[in-house]
């Protein structure tokens, strides 16, 4: 069995923004390789009164402004289900003004700070409430001076995540049909009715080659049991890497975000017909959860327990995709979101592999 191989040694930083027109206080920290992909955080303080900072090598995708360097994004479930339902809501009953969740989540972002310990579901319903009444986003927001940087930010993690769809469904009478729908359009990692444990792991202890920071989430879960993309996009990375494994990293179509799944099975890690440039769709089986890697010997389960490591890596500038300012974001509350949306799978008996059994159309992919 052959795969190709991609060594990662990267760098990383972090930000953490504190108060809507104070000075943000800026995280950022360097070292060596990370064991899933990313890289671990040291202590190196530095402080801005300029607010969230940003590169000015490189232009950002959108509008041609300097790309954003360090972000971090701790939006509660709480606030993210709420959001997501006034959005959904609006679309599905089609009110005259369509509310985007990004937007209501990137204006308390810059309400609070980027410090959600200060949100209330008043202040979203207020909001929600406000638009509703005829007010614009950019009316809103002309005060604020960060809500460009949290817009940016919550776009980049979650602008491909909802949508208008067609998705095959079963009706009443067992006859198969597609419906249209607008809602979420990104999934659970792991398929419906498998079981799994996770918690929020990010940024905990790693020591294996040297001791590092957790940049990712785990789903504790059964050797064996199908691996899900959560969203649609192109196949970039496939085979070992030391410390995760067998791997797979998945690039979002907008380019912004590059998922990383790693710890797969050993022997067959890897969903039929996964390789380099490969589309694949939200919900379609990609791999299975093992326990190999920490060796530089391939094929080695020398993870203690079978789990999938996923990691979600943000990119505004090419620079940033294997270079010295990756940043890699907490998935914990967005894992809970996912669980709303969940893909079921069945099982060739011939080639043993799993397939998912309802198909989804989404814009811009072909079947």
């Amino acid at each position: 069995m052959v795969f190709h191989f991609k060594r990662r040694t990267v760098i990383i930083a972090s930000v953490v923004c504190a108060g809507l027109c104070a000075a943000a206080a800026i995280i950022a920290a360097i070292c060596g390789a990370n064991a899933h992909g990313g890289a671990a955080l040291q202590n190196s303080p530095a402080m801005s009164a300029q607010g969230p900072a940003v590169s000015e090598a490189g232009a950002a995708a959108e509008e041609n402004q300097p790309a954003i360097q360090y972000a971090e994004f701790n939006v509660p479930y709480s606030a993210l289900e709420k959001a997501l339902d006034i959005d959904i809501q609006s679309h599905r009953e089609n009110k005259a003004v369509k509310i985007s969740w990004i937007d209501l989540l990137s204006y308390l972002g810059a309400k609070y700070g980027g410090d959600f310990s200060k949100y209330k579901s008043t202040h979203m319903d207020a909001l929600a409430g406000r638009l509703q009444a005829g007010e614009t986003m950019e009316t809103l927001t002309a005060g604020m001076t960060y809500y460009d940087y949290y817009s940016r930010v919550y776009t980049a993690v979650l602008g491909g995540m909802t949508g208008s769809y067609h998705i095959e469904t079963v009706q009443e009478n067992g006859e198969t049909v597609w419906q249209e729908r607008y809602g979420l359009t990104a999934f659970s990692p792991i398929a419906k009715n498998y079981p799994f444990t996770h918690y929020d792991d990010f940024g905990a202890q790693r020591t294996y080659g040297y001791n590092r920071r957790h940049l990712g989430h785990d789903y504790m879960a059964q050797t064996g049991t199908p691996v899900i993309a959560v969203e649609s996009g192109i196949v970039e990375a496939v085979g070992w890497n030391e410390y995760g494994g067998w791997r797979l990293g998945i690039r979002s179509l907008d380019g912004s975000r590059y998922y990383y799944y790693a710890h797969l099975r050993q022997n067959r890690p890897y969903a039929q017909g996964m390789e380099e440039g490969k589309v694949v769709k939200a919900g379609d089986v990609i791999g299975y959860v093992g326990h190999t890697g920490y060796s530089t010997t391939e094929n080695v389960n020398n993870i203690r327990e079978p789990h999938l490591h996923l990691g979600l890596q943000l990119i505004f500038d090419k620079s940033q995709k294997d270079g010295a300012n990756e940043i890699w974001i907490d998935l914990y509350a967005l894992s809970m979101l996912w669980e709303k949306q969940k893909s079921e799978v069945y099982r060739e008996a011939e080639t043993k592999e799993h397939y998912r059994k309802y198909q989804i159309r989404l814009p811009g992919i072909q079947d």
